[in-house]
């Protein structure tokens, strides 16, 4: 009995003495105050600088020029020009087409003869009013006979008139059987063949000038603000018609070719980008009752490259695709230099025209700044914002003025 008491009471001691043993010999746990997770943000340097500002627009590429070719004169056709044929390309006053020209070369020598006849009359009668003339001053003719000779000389010298205007108009009559490029361009497409019968006034063919092509891009009225457009002159300063041809056959471009914006046309065509250059060169006149749209003209000179420097090479020639008529282009006009300005990406801004910026404790500070001109994912700003200046462009759900946070370059921006 007593064996079975003890037992269980020395048990019960020894566990006391092992676990206050365990007690006096176990580790101090030490307190540690959990450290503070600062908001991870992404920012970026800003770089002030100045800025070529852009505006994009598109359109299609239309002829300068484009007219129908028509006779003057009709009769069947002896000949025609193989350049005359859709897509064929023509120098300026190179023959297009001829009309049997036999009649009108009859008509021109019953023409030369009828001057002949009439030199030969008006001669006549100017001796015999002379010799009238001379026979009154000695009192031997009769005051009508003087005034027949002189009404004689005045019907003859009108006949001879008449009849060198016919020759005139009879030497045109057999020129205009020969149809000669009127500038120097491109066929769009013909209704004439060898042997037909064409009629004065009946269009056989229409052409369109290489020498320049232009697009018509359609604007906002607030993109104009970022262009210096040229003004329209001509009827305003007196300048001379832009459209009519000099000796060579080309336009003479003085309504303000060259003073314009410069304009980058860009078209992906055959498996290849391609690029052009050209130049703003004038506004229409009207803004577009639908679309309220404004459309400019941007020009490309030589837009076939039939005008090559002579020292281009073979290759680079090879290369240079046309700007073909009808050719759909993405165009980006050069803008006005704005200056002092910095470019921040649209996740920057908050509340439309202000920004976080990361001080020199890692703190945010909200900065204003004056937007100028938001473009696509770009915003152009001006403002407090020094150089070097970090810029937050993560989105944060709760900001509070001067809450800690810690920054890291963005890689977007940095790549």
């Amino acid at each position: 009995m007593t064996r079975k008491i003890l037992l269980p009471l020395a048990a019960l001691a020894f566990s006391g003495v092992f676990a206050l043993v365990l007690l006096a010999t176990a580790p101090e746990v030490e307190s540690v105050a959990p450290e503070q997770a600062l908001p991870l943000v992404r920012a970026i340097d800003v770089q002030p600088g100045d800025v070529r500002m852009q505006v994009r627009s598109q359109g299609t590429v239309v002829p300068r020029t484009e007219s129908e070719l028509v006779p003057e004169v009709s009769g069947p056709v002896v000949w025609v020009s193989p350049s005359l044929v859709s897509g064929g390309f023509f120098a300026y006053g190179e023959p297009l087409l001829r009309i049997d020209a036999r009649d009108y070369r009859a008509a021109l020598a019953r023409a030369r003869a009828d001057v002949a006849r009439a030199e030969g009359e008006a001669e006549h009668a100017a001796a015999e009013l002379k010799r009238q003339e001379g026979l009154a001053r000695r009192n031997a003719n009769s005051p009508s006979q003087l005034s027949n000779a002189r009404r004689a000389r005045r019907v003859a010298d009108a006949a001879l008139e008449a009849a060198r205007v016919s020759l005139e108009q009879a030497e045109r009559d057999v020129a205009r059987t020969e149809i000669l490029a009127p500038f120097e361009g491109r066929v769009r497409d013909e209704r004439v063949d060898l042997g037909q019968f064409v009629s004065r006034g009946a269009a056989i063919a229409t052409l369109y000038a290489t020498d320049f092509a232009e697009i018509r891009l359609p604007l906002a009225d607030r993109q104009l603000a970022y262009l210096a457009l040229p003004e329209v002159r001509g009827a305003r300063t007196g300048a001379p018609d832009a459209d009519a041809p000099d000796a060579s056959g080309a336009a003479t471009g003085n309504e303000g070719i060259g003073v314009g914006p410069r304009v980058s046309l860009k078209a992906h065509f055959a498996g290849r980008d391609h690029v052009w250059t050209g130049r703003v060169v004038r506004t229409e006149g009207e803004i577009d009752a639908r679309s309220r749209m404004v459309h400019v003209i941007a020009r490309v000179e030589d837009p076939y490259g039939m005008k090559e420097p002579a020292d281009a090479s073979d290759q680079d020639a090879a290369e240079r695709f046309p700007l073909a008529v009808g050719l759909f282009v993405r165009a980006e006009i050069e803008g006005e230099l704005a200056r002092d300005v910095i470019v921040l990406p649209r996740s920057a801004m908050r509340d439309g025209d202000r920004v976080l910026v990361v001080d020199e404790e890692d703190r945010l500070r909200h900065r204003p700044v004056e937007v100028l001109r938001i473009d696509r994912d770009q915003v152009l700003v001006r403002g407090d914002l020094a150089e070097g200046t970090r810029v937050v462009v993560s989105p944060l759900q709760v900001v509070v003025e001067g809450m800690r946070v810690r920054a890291i370059a963005d890689a977007s921006e940095s790549s």
